[in-house]
């Protein structure tokens, strides 16, 4: 499940081998700073941009394989070029997360899901493609239910943290959906809005759910560790939803948090996950198969 400050990263989890745990922290470091400059403290955009440029440049470095030869080259990155050379990793998963990071600096509204699945391909994606990658499984089956299940988890942490963003003037519902279910921006807290609301949750909900459960079938197929860390995903990202449920959607006072009882059942439903109990679910969820329009 989503960790720490980079909600998609399964950092150093227990089930990851030792020999890539250091691989991990080096990604994971250059996700949570960039993710950082574009989102922390109260830099103007334009410096946040800047600051995010000199991280391209970096990575320009790296792919000329000039990394080892620049002076100064800060240790972070120093540590993820030694990462991408011995694991021989694509670039452009990085360069994707920059532009997703950039995007976050410029763009506070989607108009359409499939506007946000656009940016979840570049903000949440890469991360399983990086992962995919470092256990040497980045078929085309993978990486496309490794797609699936990363931007779910994506879109579920949007769900999870509407509040949050929405302090941060932030909305990561597509627009399209709050016209369709009559829902008001500026009134979501709004006791008269909580039918509408609710609605348009519940459709939110089952679309997340629909996604995750298209990719699920990756955490049976992969063999070994990767694939029991794959099953606690999925359950934690579909758990997440069923407490947003459960809160009756009002994610503004009650914020799903995962507890030490919700982790017991993450992991007893991992035990017991099947291509039967996926293909179950799946067919209970109106919205499966999922559709990059609906």
């Amino acid at each position: 499940m989503p960790v720490d400050h980079y909600e998609n990263f399964p950092v150093a989890s227990v089930l990851l081998p030792r020999r890539l745990v250091p691989a991990v922290e080096a990604i994971y470091a250059f996700a949570r700073s960039a993710d950082d400059l574009a989102d922390e403290g109260d830099a103007l955009p334009a410096e946040r941009l800047a600051a995010l440029q000199l991280y391209e440049s970096a990575l320009d470095r790296i792919a000329r394989h000039e990394a080892h030869a620049a002076p100064g080259l800060d240790p972070m990155f120093a540590r993820l070029a030694a990462t991408i050379a011995q694991f021989d990793l694509p670039m452009q998963p990085f360069y994707d997360l920059l532009s997703a990071f950039k995007q976050d600096v410029r763009t506070t509204r989607y108009a359409t899901y499939a506007d946000l699945l656009d940016y979840c391909a570049r903000s949440a994606n890469p991360v399983g493609l990086l992962m995919l990658s470092l256990y040497k499984a980045a078929d085309e089956d993978n990486v496309r239910d490794s797609n699936a299940i990363c931007s779910a988890l994506q879109l579920i942490n949007f769900l999870q943290d509407v509040a949050i963003d929405r302090q941060k003037e932030r909305i990561y519902l597509p627009m399209e959906d709050l016209t369709r279910f009559a829902v008001s921006p500026a009134a979501f807290e709004q006791p008269e809005a909580h039918g509408k609301w609710s609605a348009l949750m519940r459709f939110e909900v089952m679309r997340a759910r629909a996604l995750m459960l298209s990719g699920a079938p990756l955490a049976l197929r992969l063999r070994g560790r990767i694939g029991w860390e794959l099953r606690l995903v999925v359950q934690g990202g579909l758990r997440i939803l069923e407490m947003i449920e459960a809160v009756n959607y009002d994610v503004f006072r009650r914020r799903p948090k995962l507890s030490k009882r919700d982790w017991l059942i993450i992991f007893w439903r991992a035990l017991r996950m099947s291509r039967k109990s996926v293909a179950a679910a799946a067919q209970e969820n109106p919205l499966f198969p999922p559709s990059p329009t609906r």
